[in-house]
């Protein structure tokens, strides 16, 4: 058994040192229920209970899936992290009496999804573990201010900075607009970066 720490990352995932007796097939992701907005109290009161007891052979990952969110405010990029599912924790473990047990007592805990009282937990299926993690690992961002068409916008940064235009078309998965800007007395359309328009 490794004598390794709890670490909790800036990534979505905590991980915990895992015996590498246990092979990892053994063990399941399955979901908790919590409390909207106190998933990062129980996922930190989770961890100390899984070190105090021992239980990291059992209990191998907590994640909170969070996704990277970029909200543009006075011009400036900020990226903040936003739970993707609110009031729910993934947690990968070999299910016995004892880890269901501790996680089910663990204070903010209000049960496992997928369980009658009483009963054990269905683990989740392999396809919807690996569309969670690789919505957590997205390299594309989403942006909070989203833009409409025919609305209107001032262009902020860029060769046309300063210039004021109307939003013709949006492409959210690029993070770009197309936006009709009046120049030399002409309606030109151009293609323009989230980042570089604010609303007007």
């Amino acid at each position: 058994m490794t004598d390794e720490s709890l670490e909790v990352t800036e990534r979505s995932t905590h991980e915990i040192g895992v015996d590498e007796d246990i092979e990892d097939k053994d063990k399941k992701w399955y979901v908790i229920h919590t409390y909207s907005g106190y998933e990062n109290k129980v996922s930190a009161n989770l961890l100390k209970k899984i070190e105090s007891r021992g239980m990291k052979d059992y209990i191998a990952q907590v994640l909170i899936p969070t996704e990277d969110e970029v909200e543009i405010k006075d011009g400036k990029k900020k990226i903040t992290k936003k739970k993707i599912y609110p009031g729910y924790i993934m947690v990968k473990m070999k299910l016995t009496d004892d880890s269901w047990y501790l996680i089910r007592n663990t204070t903010g805990v209000t049960g496992f999804v997928g369980s009658g009282v009483g009963s054990k937990p269905i683990p989740l299926e392999e396809k919807e573990v690996k569309s969670i993690l690789r919505q957590t690992r997205a390299e594309v961002s989403k942006y909070r201010e989203l833009f409409h068409k025919d609305e209107p916008i001032k262009v902020i940064s860029g060769p046309f900075a300063d210039f004021t235009g109307v939003v013709e078309e949006v492409y959210p998965e690029r993070a770009k607009l197309k936006v009709l800007i009046t120049i030399f007395g002409r309606e030109t359309p151009v293609e323009i970066e989230y980042g570089q328009v604010e609303k007007i």
